[in-house]
């Protein structure tokens, strides 16, 4: 059975589309449908931080809706610094106006990082110094304290899509290096899900994309199967709980 998986994403990203829809290349009927919304910096004052407002975002579900997909993912991170709550109130809220069920790369990533059983997180991104010191007490709050981190002081996000894989590689085997057993790429504008696979080899440990994350837990939401995906990285061998 045909399986269709709407994608909230941010209007100036421009990697987590083509990787989506990369990886979902020759996986027998799963398609990906995207929706936008306006995004063009990741900052912590107030206009930055209103860009996130439900009101904003949800229209962009009810068109997704409207292609009758069976799961709806918010493609980005901003949970990550606004608080948990805020991802678990608009999955509430998508589900309430379009039956669809829904959740976040947020949400993913934290769950995938749970069902690996990771003690020593490590987060690699793009963002501020200010915006990363957030996000580490954000997830704090969940119960998971960075191990270790690197970020790259940028605020523009289009920006983020423009880094270099090799940049995130070598990020990544930094915190590797301060004793990380799973590496989160905290970003669906990083071009990282492609090295995730290489990495988790040459590294023993788990590296996390947020974008192949997401998409683990859409498919997983909307009954398909994420087997599938194997070749890009353990967490697609690694059964999602449906909360």
């Amino acid at each position: 059975m045909r399986k269709r998986l709407g994608i909230i994403t941010p209007s100036s990203n421009s990697v987590l589309e083509p990787v989506t829809s990369a990886m979902l290349h020759g996986v027998p009927d799963v398609t990906a449908h995207f929706s936008r919304f306006r995004v063009t910096e990741i900052a912590l004052d107030t206009a930055a931080l209103n860009q996130f407002d439900a009101s904003l975002m949800l229209p962009a579900a009810d068109l997704l809706a409207d292609a009758k997909v069976d799961a709806i993912a918010w493609n980005g991170t901003s949970a990550s610094w606004l608080g948990i709550g805020r991802d678990r109130s608009l999955c509430e809220a998508i589900t309430a106006r379009t039956s669809v069920p829904a959740t976040t790369s947020t949400l993913a990533c934290i769950d995938a990082a749970r069902a690996l059983g990771a003690e020593r997180v490590g987060l690699v991104s793009p963002y501020t110094d200010d915006v990363q010191r957030r996000i580490g007490n954000v997830w704090a709050e969940e119960g998971i304290v960075p191990h270790a981190e690197r970020h790259l002081g940028l605020r523009d996000n289009f920006s983020f899509g423009e880094v270099p894989p090799v940049t995130i590689a070598d990020m990544i085997r930094a915190v590797a290096a301060e004793g990380a057993d799973a590496i989160v790429i905290l970003c669906t504008n990083l071009d990282g899900a492609a090295l995730a696979a290489s990495l988790e080899r040459e590294l023993n440990i788990a590296v996390l994309d947020s974008v192949a994350v997401t998409l683990w837990r859409t498919l997983a939401l909307a009954g398909g199967d994420i087997t599938a995906l194997a070749s890009w990285g353990r967490i697609f061998q690694t059964p999602v709980v449906i909360k």
